[in-house]
């Protein structure tokens, strides 16, 4: 009786083939393929050996042949590209030999998969759990293949796609991106390869957001990161989590922590299609208060915190000027040592009681006249007095104050509506506005965090500073 021996030849290149699989080869009686193949191994095949090769789906035609060669005495390769495990050719042997009731001996040789030759090639997307979905439905009912691509997408797997396009089946990746965005960022990295390891191979690297279907064949493989996978020198890199684990400079526990509860709200937001520094302070304020009413009631200007944020880099934002100390409390210290900003509160200064009873006007009123005295040209934040938002837009008014920006989020029933509907005439100055009578201190700090790390937004890894 003789053997079979299943081989992966990997995806296409001489140089991806394991010297197992290559031995095999050259001690083949006979070589079954699909006849694409053979170009890949046709060098090492020994004088004699008799070569098989049929086209496209005429796999059991092929394992049958090898049978019926195995059981003349001869040691026959079946060649598969990639892991013959893999959507190849291993899994039908094995049943055909169950089938047939043969006693032929089965050996299955592992080879590079094309999506780990397209891994290799697109940096480290698959450092963590993965998953492998196919969409052809010629074996599988689209039905299951949905509820798989469903389960990859809430399970956070990084996600290898096949056979994502034919010209029979052009919609299904379409579904199966719409079904990814229902839980994850556009931002999530993409990258996809055709022909890997071949003359025409073609590389690309997006986003969930950007890829498009149009762009791929059947001949491509695609890889979909995880919620922390991110793009760095255009190669994707999901993290093991090694630097976590040791500390350093890795993701201390209580930013972990922060990163799962932003993916978490992100997961659930209803319009995920909005500009990224509005989504930014938006997951920090539902973050705050557990209210995903701030997606109807948060209020920024077009590109505000991103504007904000890069005032604060190129150092013309020197100055946080809040309303109440608790606002100045809840805004990161790390955050602002990092960046050389000062985060000042008037309200115990001795002069603010004074000049309140003096002028017969609040407290915070008084210390938002004293702070545009010293500090017209600060980032004004408020999370407690409408008193206070209301002096600011009128010194605004007076030539005053020029402030760099205005984050209005105070709360309460008297005047807190009229205080911010008094802040958005303003159109030359970037603002952040909480809608209605919601606010709070915490509130105004948060959006003030939003801004100090902007630039942790795109890789969606917030607590920097924490």
């Amino acid at each position: 009786m003789g053997k079979i021996i299943v081989a992966g030849i990997g995806p296409g290149s001489k140089e991806d083939i394991t010297p197992a699989v290559l031995q095999a080869v050259r001690s083949a009686d006979a070589i079954v393929g699909y006849k694409y193949y053979f170009q890949f191994i046709q060098e090492y095949v020994k004088e004699g050996c008799e070569c098989i090769d049929t086209g496209m789906k005429r796999e059991r035609e092929r394992a049958e042949q090898a049978f019926d060669l195995a059981e003349q005495g001869k040691t026959v390769v079946v060649i598969s590209s990639g892991d013959a495990g893999i959507y190849g050719m291993t899994p039908l042997v094995y049943e055909m030999q169950r089938e047939r009731g043969s006693d032929v001996e089965i050996e299955s040789l592992p080879g590079i998969s094309a999506f780990q030759k397209a891994a290799s090639l697109l940096g480290s997307p698959i450092g963590h759990d993965l998953c492998i979905i196919s969409l052809s439905d010629l074996m599988t009912p689209w039905e299951v293949i949905e509820r798989r691509i469903k389960a990859a997408a809430v399970g956070d797997f990084v996600t290898a796609i096949y056979n994502p396009k034919s010209n029979g089946r052009y919609w299904q990746l379409y579904r199966l991106v719409e079904l990814f965005l229902q839980q994850r960022s556009a931002g999530t990295p993409v990258g996809y390869v055709r022909q890997a390891g071949r003359d025409e191979q073609e590389i690309k690297v997006t986003t969930l957001g950007e890829f498009d279907p149009e762009e791929v064949d059947m001949f491509t493989v695609i890889l979909i990161g995880n919620s922390q996978s991110y793009i760095s020198n255009g190669r994707i890199i999901t993290p093991r989590g090694y630097y976590r684990e040791h500390g350093g400079e890795g993701i201390k526990p209580g930013q972990q922590i922060m990163i799962e509860s932003f993916r978490t709200i992100e997961s659930e937001l209803r319009n995920k299609d909005i500009p990224l520094d509005h989504k930014w302070a938006l997951l920090h304020a539902i973050h705050t208060t557990a209210d995903f009413e701030m997606e109807r009631i948060l209020y920024t200007d077009d590109h505000a915190v991103e504007m904000l944020y890069k005032k604060v880099a190129k150092g013309e934002i020197k100055t946080i000027v809040t309303d109440v100390t608790m606002v100045t409390s809840g805004i990161r210290k790390g955050a602002l040592a990092r960046l050389g900003v000062e985060a000042k509160c008037y309200l115990s200064d001795p002069r603010v009681a004074e000049m309140a009873a003096g002028q017969g006007i609040t407290r915070t009123q008084a210390g938002i006249r004293l702070a545009v005295e010293e500090h017209p040209d600060a980032l004004f934040a408020f999370g407690n007095a409408p008193t206070a938002l209301m002096e600011l837009c009128d010194l605004i008014r007076k030539g005053k104050a020029h402030p760099a920006g205005i984050i209005a989020a105070p709360v309460g029933f008297v005047h807190v509506r009229e205080s911010k509907h008094m802040v958005k005439p303003f159109k030359d100055i970037p603002k952040i506005i909480v809608e209605g009578r919601k606010g709070g201190s915490n509130l105004a700090a948060t959006l003030c965090n939003a801004i100090l790390t902007f630039d942790d937004a795109e890789q969606l890894k917030p607590g920097r500073d924490l």
